[in-house]
């Protein structure tokens, strides 16, 4: 699968919760590695949400129904 980037959350916490709702809609979602922190705790730095190229409309248009930016 081609991973391409949609957006880029301002934290990992929010990036976090956009993961969840992504995925609850069935979207196959992740955080770009690079920009997390896993050990140190939840990074407050911005972080790249990743989806598969074959659903980034569809996740484009979810994020902007909920007025987040997107790429």
């Amino acid at each position: 699968m081609k991973w391409v980037v949609l957006a880029t959350a301002p934290d990992q916490m929010i990036a976090e919760t956009w993961v969840e709702m992504l995925a609850d809609e069935g979207i196959e979602v992740r955080l770009d590695p690079g920009d997390v922190t896993s050990f140190l705790g939840i990074s407050s730095r911005p972080c790249r949400v990743l989806v598969g190229e074959a659903d980034a409309e569809r996740a484009r248009a979810i994020l902007r129904e909920m007025d987040m930016p997107v790429e």
